[in-house]
């Protein structure tokens, strides 16, 4: 595609996506590129992402983020999982909790001998058996790597964070390391007439800023990769009906959860996820549904402490760009596509977009077989995230409404459908490639919405009744007594303002 070496990489647009992107970048190549950054003081940012999930704690540590200046800074908060109010049926609830359940054993996991148990005991609880369920419920954490005086796995969490203070975060930690900010608002794109590459950007005060790659990070207007460049729109409405979405901070509740909560209401959901100097709300809806207005009132309405502003209207379609990398533009963050906040993972594609790109970046020039191999794996990652989002609105038992009829008798992806279809007949769930949602995390989500498999794996039949209950009792006692030791979460943030903390 070209033989320039790249030696100049333009960040447009700041917020959560472009620090960081910089961030990364400057950690790994600040040696070898001169990184500069764009972004209008007048251009605001979304900011409803402030739930993560786990890979975000390789992300700190791979830039040399501090846990404890990272958390202090963002008024972070810890999180264990994410409750679904009302998904499967109007008064359950589940939670898809972060790392593993009971015991795996080869060839079989754990999910297969709570199969066999619940055939006698149809009241038996699969998160009895979750380190991060159970002390999530009661309000507890502790830094753990295992069980105590076993082999078993300890805890697994992520943050709650206000994502424009993550943002002021990575901007000075991204300075620091030679990235360049220049305040403006781009009004012209330049490119060249012989390749169509972008070779500069101008300012409102006609300063023109040159570059060999481009970053487009300019949020849901799109200005390099749509707006200049074109290259359309993969449209996942018809999977994902929501379009809307409306947020609002409220008062700090205490105790404050570990987890975030996502609560179904009859024309979409709304998240509660506790930082340490207030709560995050939203309400995910779909406009056909349910009217701005009426939006409004129900959110107000549900909200569990004093609104702290008015609330903001988000519009929004799901779905992805056709291309994230196309010439020599590569779009991370909302530029390239957007999923509604259900599993917290709109951050996590930011990180994962920059590192593809650290992974896949060019040297000599941009060469196709890079450019293609990005979107190769950009198209994946996004077609597997897709598929278990939908799986929350397609396994609903709820008969309230149109909205969530809907939802149940929507056709699905054939990928998603055959999961489902083995899941439902042999109680087999496989990860694929490397999908971001594991085995747990997909049995999770269908046996808290009601899919319960007709069978089990026949390893399980090798233990004794005796044998399966005392395997059972025995993980169940194990964790009960972990989670009693365990200092409250309030007490480990509180441990935040002092020199150190474990």
């Amino acid at each position: 595609m070209t033989e320039q070496k790249i030696k100049k990489v333009v960040i447009v647009g700041g917020g959560t996506a472009g620090w960081i992107t910089a961030s990364l970048l400057a950690k790994v190549l600040g040696k070898v590129l001169d990184i500069t950054l764009v972004e209008s003081d007048k251009i605001g940012t979304i900011g409803v992402g402030e739930a993560t999930i786990p890979p975000i704690l390789h992300f700190n540590a791979a830039i040399g983020l501090d846990e404890q200046e990272f958390l202090k800074a963002t008024k972070g908060t810890i999180k264990l999982g994410i409750e679904f109010d009302h998904w499967g049926k109007q008064g359950d609830s589940y939670m898809h909790a972060f790392g593993g359940i009971g015991k795996n054993f080869p060839f079989c996991d754990f999910h297969h001998f709570y199969l066999k148990v619940k055939q006698h005991n149809i009241k038996a609880d699969f998160w009895q058996y979750s380190l991060n369920y159970q002390a999530a419920k009661h309000n507890k954490f502790a830094k753990l790597n295992q069980l105590p005086n076993t082999n078993l796995p300890g805890i697994t969490y992520a943050y709650h964070f206000d994502a424009g203070l993550y943002a002021k975060h990575l901007r000075t930690f991204s300075e620091k390391m030679g990235v360049k900010r220049i305040e403006g608002t781009i009004n012209k794109v330049h490119q060249a007439e012989s390749t169509g590459f972008i070779h500069s950007v101008q300012l409102e005060n006609e300063q023109i800023i040159t570059g060999d790659l481009f970053i487009d990070c300019t949020g849901l207007s799109a200005l390099l990769i749509e707006k200049t460049f074109s290259v359309g729109f993969e449209d996942y409405s018809h999977w994902l009906p929501c379009d809307r979405a409306m947020a609002v901070p409220s008062e700090r509740i205490d105790p404050i959860i570990p987890y975030t909560k996502a609560i179904a209401h009859a024309h979409g959901w709304q998240w509660r996820i506790p930082l340490q100097h207030r709560t995050g709300n939203g309400l995910v809806y779909s406009s056909k549904h349910l009217s701005d207005e009426k939006a409004k009132s129900l959110l107000l309405k549900n909200l569990d402490a004093t609104p702290l502003e008015e609330p903001r209207i988000i519009a929004f379609k799901t779905g992805r760009r056709r291309k994230q990398w196309h010439r020599n533009v590569v779009a991370i963050g909302l530029s390239s596509g957007f999923f509604e906040p259900l599993e917290s993972t709109n951050i996590h594609l930011i990180q994962s977009a920059a590192t593809r790109l650290l992974k896949c970046f060019p040297h000599q020039g941009i060469k196709e077989e890079d450019v293609n191999e990005f979107n190769r794996q950009a198209k994946i990652e996004s077609e597997q995230m897709r598929d278990f989002i939908i799986l929350h609105y397609k396994l609903t038992q709820r008969d309230d409404s149109n909205f969530w009829r809907e939802c149940q008798r929507m056709e699905v992806p054939e990928s998603l459908m055959r999961k489902m279809a083995l899941f439902a007949q042999t109680g087999k769930v496989f990860r694929e490639q490397d999908e971001l949602f594991t085995e747990i995390a997909w049995q999770q989500v269908m046996i808290g919405q009601g899919l319960i498999p007709k069978d089990y794996h026949p390893l399980v039949d090798s233990l004794s009744q005796q044998q399966l209950d005392d395997l059972m009792n025995n993980l169940k006692t194990i964790i009960d007594k972990t989670v009693e030791k365990m200092p409250s979460h309030n007490e480990f943030l509180t441990q935040l303002s002092k020199p150190k903390f474990v």
